[in-house]
Parts: structure tokens; sequence; C-alpha cells
């Protein structure tokens, strides 16, 4: 635990958490590239020329940012569909990260209310909370927009719309996430972000896109927000 973790979160009014890395891994029983190769099956099926480095996509996400570039909305809606029930589905066996309930919880217990900020679909964020005793925790879910992925972080309309949920301005709140979309995001936001390096190679990769504070385990802001309630 760092002195900059402590300050970050000492003065912030809120936590926006992303979902998939900092709470859980969604796709951890029901691997994310089969469901991308099942989206991709669906646009092959309705005549799309899936040419380039689309064919061998596997981050689902990906695809259905893509199927947005073909100009044809209904099947955009289609990919968005598919990829909501194989979300539903992944949560049933989605893997909880270590020490995000944690974080969960000690953030409530601080007095800072958590928002969840995600390129995930609301109902299958709901879904998973549901199943983990964890809705009770969250104060706003800010899920994927319906077919709109160029609403998907890096965009900061998310971020901006728990931030509003809240009621709290943006640069009060501090975002959790492990992606290089979450840093970008943020900062268009104006909001700090605290990275979470959960593979080596994001270490460097999140301390060059500027992040406040890069870790490299959940359990650094659980205890630091445990330090915060023992205060109040």
């Amino acid at each position: 635990m760092t002195a900059d973790l402590t300050e970050l979160l000492d003065r912030s009014r809120a936590i926006l958490l992303d979902f998939d890395g900092p709470v859980c891994s969604i796709f951890g029983g029901h691997p994310a590239p089969l469901v991308a190769a099942e989206l991709l099956n669906l646009l092959d099926v309705r005549g799309v020329d899936l040419a380039g480095d689309i064919r061998d996509e596997t981050d689902p996400m990906e695809v259905l940012r893509w199927s947005a570039t073909l100009g044809k909305p209904e099947l955009t809606r289609e990919v968005e569909d598919g990829l909501c029930r194989a979300e539903l589905l992944a949560t049933q066996s989605a893997i909880p990260d270590p020490y995000g309930r944690e974080v969960i919880v000690a953030a409530r217990g601080a007095g800072r209310p958590v928002a969840i900020v995600s390129n995930n679909s609301a109902p299958a964020i709901d879904a998973y909370l549901q199943a983990h005793r964890l809705a009770g925790h969250i104060a706003y879910v800010a899920g994927r927009a319906y077919a709109q992925p160029e609403r998907m972080k890096p965009n900061p309309e998310p971020i901006w719309r728990a931030a509003s949920a809240l009621d709290v301005e943006p640069a009060a709140c501090v975002l959790i996430g492990d992606s290089l979309f979450d840093i970008e995001g943020a900062h268009a936001a104006g909001v700090p972000v605290i990275a979470y390096a959960n593979k080596p190679p994001k270490v460097q990769r999140f301390t060059d896109a500027g992040a406040d504070v890069v870790l490299t385990s959940m359990a650094d802001i659980a205890t630091a927000l445990l330090a915060l309630t023992a205060e109040r």
C-alpha cells in the first residue's frame, strides 16, 4: 500500500469500479474466445465478409465494436443480443477476483458509495451481484449502452453517468479499473484512476499511460479503505 493510494482514497467521495477484472472474471468459466467465435459465426451466417484480422478476434467486445462499423444497425443489435445472452450465461461460472468483494464492502463501510462502470451489460452485472450477495452494496450500475458500442469506455460517458447518479463531481470520484480503456476513459472524464495490474505486463503499461496509482492486488485498496473506516 502506498501513500499515494491512501491520499487518493482519503479525498475521494465515491468509488467507481470496473466489473470484469476488479470484481470478477466474467468469462472465467465460459471463455471469451468461445463467445467471440459465436458472435463471428452469427455475422458469417448473415453473409458478412469477415475479412482481415476480425476473423481471428478473441475479444467479444471487439466483435461488437466492429459490427457497428458495418453500417447495419440490425446486425449490431443481433450481436448485442448474442453477447448479452452469453454474458448472462457466463455469470453462472464467473470467477470472483481476490479481494474484489472486500473492496466493495470496505468502501461502503468507509462511507464511499460504489458504482459499477462497465462495458459489460447491466443485466449480467446485476445477476452476478445478486448471486454473490453484493447488490445491496452497490449504489448504481452503469452498464453497456444497448447496441451502441461507441458509448463504451474509453468514452467517458458511462463514467459521467455513474458520477451523476451518485451526485458526486467526477473529480471527487476515483475509478478502479484493469485496462487501458479504463485509464483513458477516466482521464477524459476528469476522474483520478487506480489501475489494477492483474497481469505483470500491465504494470509498466499502466504506468506509461499515466494512471494515478498502479497496484497488483485489490487487497491494498481494501486495506486502505478499512483504515479510513477506522478513522470515522
